[in-house]
């Protein structure tokens, strides 16, 4: 079974950037681990909540598929930094699929892992991204490599998918939703 780690902000992560991929994943035998700064119950922007598997701490990116972030208003703040930075660039080392949505496609700038890459963000992070060496398109979903990156809750679904593209769980086809 393909495993990602999910990591969203304790406080503030965006919903449906969270929901909706890991709903997708799931549904096509993805094992989906919630990581965030602190155990317990996570809040999102809107009410969601989230029960945290894993503390950032506790990650080994050799023991997953993918590492992916989620955006919200809580995610620069608390998953921008250098530890999270490193497990991401740990997880690129070892050839995972690596995702991030919203404005999170900031910290893998910010990690150094955009540089030449094409890549999608929500917009107030366009900068951070070009200066970082991005190619920053302004599309919904940007796959480059073993990279997806997603410009913000419109585009869940798709960034979704294009996760469990890359993935390709045992049985998986286009087809599949």
């Amino acid at each position: 079974m393909k495993t990602i780690a999910m990591f969203i902000a304790f406080t503030g992560f965006r919903d449906e950037e969270y929901t909706v991929p890991k709903k997708l994943l799931e549904a096509a035998g993805v094992k989906v681990v919630t990581v965030s700064t602190a155990k317990g119950l996570a809040r999102g922007k809107f009410g969601a909540t989230a029960s945290v598997d894993k503390t950032i701490a506790g990650i080994n990116p050799a023991d997953y598929d993918a590492l992916a972030l989620v955006g919200g208003p809580g995610a620069l703040e608390q998953l921008d930094n250098p530890e999270v930075h490193g497990l991401f660039k740990k997880a690129a080392e070892l050839g995972k699929v690596i995702g991030a949505i919203c404005i999170s496609p900031v910290a893998l700038a910010h990690a150094g892992l955009l540089k030449g890459k094409k890549a999608a963000c929500w917009p107030d992070g366009a900068g951070e991204l070009k200066k970082a060496g991005a190619d920053y398109t302004g599309a919904e979903v940007e796959t480059d490599g073993k990279l997806v990156t997603a410009g913000g809750p419109v585009a869940a679904e798709k960034y979704g998918r294009a996760l469990v593209e890359l993935l390709k769980p045992a049985g998986y086809s286009k087809n599949y939703f």
